[in-house]
């Protein structure tokens, strides 16, 4: 579908005062989010904007496609497609996501990983570095990793299973002393069926040839975590097609771990 055909509701919601103009793109500090995490766990899969479009308002970040084929995943404004071969592709600008987040990566603090850790040593690593657990922050670690576990999910045809049904036909992918970068965000836990509360992560190695959505991870002592904060969330909702009938009223925060954990 067309950008002009579906009159896009834009919700800003201002996290903290002083706002640079509420602009939504070029002054940074700015998390923009296409759909809701809940909508795509109910199976809300048909592209809603461009990624042309998308690439406005910032070139890193994660989501999925049209018909949820494959893991979106967006550094140094170049988008890529990472398929269930575990290759990643670059993506048309026409190509449409149903949910994605990106934002302008300027990293305003970092933390050096005192010894080598597992996946949730990482989180925790991170999470006592933050000045607040209440804001969104872009997270950002390049180097090399003795281990990566990545999924991809493969196109899924209408009608539209549910996102825990159609993660259960997931490619998974494990990489070994891989170079390459693992980016992300942290949302507060106040976001739940916005967003993913906590961490989630998408990763693409050096060549920019193969990625996915990370399951687990290990990494080195001496690996620099980058941070950005991200004081203003803005939100844009489809006006029409299968969102404004998805039934978002549930709690879905079992579903969501086991998606986003692949278990």
């Amino acid at each position: 579908m067309k950008i002009r055909r579906l009159g896009w509701l834009l919700l800003a919601v201002l996290l903290l005062a002083g706002c640079a103009h509420g602009r939504l793109d070029g002054e940074g500090q700015v998390l923009y989010q296409v759909s809701t995490i809940d909508a795509l766990l109910e199976g809300a899969y048909d592209g809603q904007m461009s990624f042309a479009n998308l690439a406005r308002h910032g070139g890193f970040g994660l989501g999925t496609f049209q018909g949820l084929d494959g893991e979106m995943v967006a550094l140094e404004g170049k988008f890529y497609q990472v398929k269930t071969d575990g290759k990643a592709y670059p993506v048309d600008p026409a190509m449409t996501t149903p949910f994605a987040n990106v934002t302008y990566f300027q990293p305003e603090m970092s933390l050096e990983l005192k010894q080598a850790t597992d996946f949730a040593g990482l989180e925790a690593a991170i999470s006592r570095a933050l000045p607040s657990p209440n804001l969104f922050y872009a997270v950002r670690i390049d180097g090399t990793f003795p281990y990566v576990k990545a999924r991809s999910v493969p196109a899924q045809s209408k009608p539209y299973p549910k996102l825990v049904e159609a993660a259960k036909k997931q490619a998974v992918f494990e990489f070994n002393q891989v170079t390459g970068t693992l980016l992300g965000f942290y949302s507060p836990p106040f976001v739940k069926g916005v967003n993913v509360p906590g961490y989630h992560f998408h990763f693409l190695d050096q060549e920019r040839v193969r990625g996915g959505h990370v399951l687990t991870a290990r990494l080195s002592a001496g690996q620099r975590v980058q941070i950005m904060s991200l004081p203003r969330f803005y939100l844009a909702l489809p006006q029409e097609g299968q969102f404004l009938h998805s039934d978002l009223k549930a709690d879905r925060s079992g579903e969501l771990h086991q998606v986003e954990k692949g278990r």
